[in-house]
């Protein structure tokens, strides 16, 4: 049974987000609908070829809200995609509060996306 507690929304700053083809994005764009763009608190990093998100130092991440039809099946794959690097989080957004996806390993500083958007780096 769900949580109802949970969001059914997901906000998404990297390889995820619209501007993307792949295979995990399209899956995002198939089960959920987009809720425009959104933004939160904290920065990103360049992590090989993917960001990360991690909530300090202060800034702004840019990405996307996306309503989910039916989260628990749609952040099991996600989940899947994302592995155990990424940590999955309840945060607020400029809209709502949603899931984000919370990079655990070391970060380098000066890999730090100072726009805080990956697609505009």
């Amino acid at each position: 049974m769900p949580d109802t507690l949970s969001p059914a929304y997901l906000f998404v700053y990297g390889s995820l987000r619209s501007e993307f083809d792949n295979p995990h994005a399209r899956f995002l764009r198939e089960t959920a609908e987009s809720h425009g763009r959104a933004t939160v608190q904290g920065s990103i990093y360049r992590i090989d070829e993917y960001p990360g998100y991690r909530s300090e130092p202060d800034g702004l991440v840019y990405g996307e809200l996306w309503r989910m039809r039916d989260p628990e099946s749609t952040l099991a794959q996600l989940d899947a995609y994302e592995g155990p690097a990424y940590l999955r989080a309840v945060i607020e957004t400029s809209q709502s509060k949603a899931w984000i996806y919370i990079f655990t390993g070391n970060v380098e500083p000066d890999r730090r996306i100072e726009t805080g958007d990956f697609f505009a780096f």
